[in-house]
């Protein structure tokens, strides 16, 4: 077990442009993964493993190091030292390295983590909110479920295969999964691998979907034959979803308010097979007004903090800010009341969040209720999940009638 000088500079490389250039975790490590093609699979392991454990720990990191941002060059090499004594590597004898003292990080590491915030390597501030909306007992267990990296898994694309045909095509391929009890469609990687670049992706057999997002599209209940609306589509993943449930047949339309993320869904519905799907870029209120009273089922998948997905992208931790939060509340209460007009007598809402916060999802729905637009709804059934009960994504979901 030794560390190789050329993935260490593209680990820093990458740590730089995620802490100090502003950029997303996952795109820094998708082009960091195309550096050199002579990398091996576990050369690639290593870089992208490697990049996501010192986002995912920076604030532990960085106050065990005795460094703050921004970061330096040097700064980020002390932080990786920390992370190499930490993971018991040899310390190499480059020049970067010289002097890493290993007995003082491990004394500061324990004596760092009897507090929270900091053994959680989250902002106090993040701290503070967990325990106020979910008490001290559950987000404790929940912030440490959250700092698991997650797993991979993926949704069977039934419009072109079944989960068995599928699962029998990855073994092939030697890529071993586990299926899920009450996931009709989920499959498990028992170890993490490109499934990307397999044949089987390019034919539309799968997605990768969280095993806690795929339950969305199935709570909202929908048929073949009926006019479905996807209010909040972004790149699709519930959409697709929602077409395969729908075996392509009625109407499924994916709005959103970026061109591009709909650009993205078509090339993505096209790989599925997925064709009765329309799109709308909400460009205007009369885009919802066309629809008003039209819909058999609405899909609000509402816009979130994103505080039960924090395992998938860790760099939201320290891209999240509180105002961030308050205005994310607002554009909730403004989607509900708006969309949920689409709705016909009769027909259902899922209004879904990937966060675990009540203020962004019970609360959400107990305020629309009382409001006049809310009246004309009755609740029907919910699902809270946490990562630390689930093991996979924290998701809320609320299922309402509309009065006929």
């Amino acid at each position: 077990m030794r560390l190789h000088r050329n993935l260490v500079y593209t680990t820093i490389d990458s740590l730089n442009a995620i802490f100090n250039e502003g950029e997303y975790a996952d795109k820094v490590v998708a082009r960091a993964l195309k550096k050199d093609k002579r990398w091996g699979s576990s050369d690639r392991k290593f870089v992208a493993e490697t990049i996501y454990e010192i986002v995912r720990w920076k604030r532990l990191y960085a106050e065990v190091a005795e460094v703050k941002e921004p970061f330096d060059r040097d700064n980020l090499w002390r932080m990786f030292s920390v992370w190499a004594v930490l993971r018991g590597y040899p310390i190499p004898d480059w020049r970067q390295l010289e002097g890493t003292p290993e007995r003082k990080i491990k004394g500061r590491f324990d004596e760092l983590s009897k507090t929270r915030a900091i053994k959680e390597s989250i902002p106090d501030w993040m701290d503070e909110l967990g325990v106020k909306e979910l008490g001290e007992k559950v987000w404790a267990t929940e912030i440490s479920a959250q700092n698991q990296p997650a797993k991979v898994i993926l949704r069977t694309n039934t419009l072109n295969t079944t989960r068995e045909k599928l699962r029998a095509i990855l073994m092939d391929l030697n890529i071993d999964t586990e299926t899920l009890p009450n996931q009709p469609s989920a499959l498990v990687l028992k170890e993490r691998a490109n499934v990307f670049l397999t044949d089987a992706f390019k034919q539309g057999l799968f997605e990768v979907q969280d095993a806690n997002s795929q339950l969305v599209a199935a709570f909202l209940d929908v048929k073949p034959g009926m006019r479905v609306v996807d209010t909040c589509a972004g790149a699709g993943g519930k959409t697709l979803h929602l077409a395969s449930l729908m075996e392509n047949k009625g109407q499924l339309i994916a709005m959103d308010l970026y061109e591009s993320k709909l650009k993205q869904l078509k090339l993505r519905a096209k790989r599925n097979g997925a064709f009765n799907i329309e799109y709308k870029i909400i460009d205007s209120t009369k885009v919802i007004k066309k629809l008003a009273e039209k819909a058999d089922r609405v899909l609000i998948d509402a816009p979130c903090s994103g505080l039960g997905v924090l395992k998938r992208n860790p760099d939201a931790k320290w891209k999240l800010q509180p105002e961030f939060i308050d205005n994310i509340k607002k554009v909730q209460a403004e989607v509900l009341e708006s969309y949920s007009r689409i709705v016909k007598p009769g027909g259902k809402l899922v209004y879904a969040t990937c966060s675990i916060l009540p203020s962004e999802n019970q609360e959400q729905i107990k305020h629309f209720l009382a409001t006049e637009t809310g009246k004309s709804f009755t609740f029907v059934d919910e699902k809270k999940i946490l990562a630390s009960e689930s093991g996979f994504d924290g998701f809320y979901m609320a299922l309402l009638e509309r009065k006929t």
